[in-house]
């Protein structure tokens, strides 16, 4: 198997788990909050969505993501894009039953289920993982550590993609790709 698919497999597997986990987090909190608290069905929903949201961001922060670059900056505002992300999954979820029970006319629990646990929720957790991996946790490398100096104005490491490589981004240490040919002699250029 290529490497970029087993990573891909490697990083579907690990979203997978912790999606997991999240829908335990947020059924167990639900007929918790609904059971014994005695709680209205609709504010027992939101705080077992947010439960889960954040079992899921938790995990996912720690567990397949947790090497790559993040594209939203500042933890909260980052948990926030998560937030909008696993909200539109559930409108995709919510919108296969509302297709199926207002468009196609089917009302019975069957076509419920089907609609809203089965294809609702394939393509919600597509949306999920999309947005989790290109709007949360970006496959870019983090931002370019600086080594506190600048560079005199106008030499070679003064521009704006000095930090980069010549593919365009910076090495697995951050530095810019001219440092480290004279740090390594050249062999680790790229």
């Amino acid at each position: 198997m290529p490497p970029r698919l087993r990573a891909f497999c490697a990083e579907l597997a690990g979203f997978a788990a912790v999606g997991v986990f999240a829908f335990l987090a947020d059924l167990g909190g639900f007929l918790w909050l609904r059971g014994p608290v005695g709680m209205d069905p609709m504010y027992a929903k939101a705080l077992s969505f947010v439960a889960g949201v954040a079992v899921a961001y938790t995990g996912n922060a720690l567990g397949p993501y947790r090497l790559r670059g993040r594209r939203v900056a500042g933890g909260w505002r980052r948990f926030g894009v998560f937030v909008l992300v696993n909200a539109a999954g559930g409108a995709v979820q919510l919108g296969c039953l509302g297709v199926s029970r207002q468009l196609l006319g089917l009302t019975s629990a069957l076509a419920d289920v089907v609609s809203g646990a089965g294809v609702g929720l394939v393509l919600g957790t597509a949306v999920r993982f999309w947005g989790t991996r290109t709007l949360v946790f970006s496959g870019t490398r983090g931002p370019v550590r600086t080594t506190g100096r600048t560079p005199a104005a106008g030499s070679p490491a003064s521009g704006p993609s000095a930090a980069l490589g010549p593919d365009g981004a910076p090495g697995p240490d951050g530095a810019p790709a001219r440092e480290r040919s004279r740090v390594d002699g050249g062999a680790g250029a790229g």
